[in-house]
């Protein structure tokens, strides 16, 4: 499932991207009462499994990561499938310690704030796991 449409920019740092997927009466997050704000979250964490990808280069396949907390989440909006404009995911890495990363992210439209918070992401756990 990729829900986002491309990448605007990226530094190591940070990655910036687009989506309208949101407005797509197909879009596997989708339920029955619309889809929900919450689900920015998946947008936010593509855009993280991208950054890692474009971090890591051509020399190595990128590492599988998870998700394992999400904090400090601010919602302005109830809904994603109502925003009439695309959707501009950002993500910035706060931290790298080889395994583990934090990031920042937010989610907006036409300048206007939807969404944002913090989010750990674990690399390889399920290998760790399997050792």
């Amino acid at each position: 499932m990729c829900l986002l449409d491309g990448v605007l920019a990226w530094t190591p740092e940070a990655i910036s991207c687009h989506a309208g997927s949101h407005r797509d009466p197909a879009n596997p997050l989708r339920g029955a009462d619309g889809l929900d704000i919450l689900n920015g979250i998946e947008y936010a964490a593509q855009a993280m499994a991208i950054h890692g990808a474009l971090r890591a280069g051509t020399d190595e396949a990128p590492r599988a990561g998870f998700l394992t907390s999400v904090r400090e989440v601010e919602c302005l909006a109830s809904r994603l499938d109502d925003i009439p404009g695309a959707l501009r995911v950002y993500a910035e890495c706060l931290s790298d310690s080889g395994n583990h990363l934090m990031y920042s992210f937010r989610i907006e439209t036409e300048g206007r704030p939807l969404l944002w918070g913090r989010a750990s992401v674990m690399l390889d756990a399920a290998a760790r796991q399997h050792a």
